[in-house]
């Protein structure tokens, strides 16, 4: 994957150590989701996917 695509970091990440944030990149159509800790274990998706995984969690499932 391309280093040029900028990597954006939720609001919603504590701390000022920058060291816990979840960050979220579009690429290529896909959506790829990392921690800053850990910044090489990408998690990639798409729109439909990560939608209905944010519905359930929020249905507490």
């Amino acid at each position: 994957m391309s280093t040029s695509v900028i990597w954006q970091r939720s609001s919603f990440s504590g701390g000022s150590e920058g060291n816990n944030c979840v960050e979220v990149r579009i690429y290529a159509g896909r959506i790829h989701l990392r921690e800053s800790d850990a910044p090489d274990a990408i998690v990639t998706t798409n729109r439909t996917h990560l939608s209905a995984f944010i519905r359930r969690i929020k249905a507490g499932g």
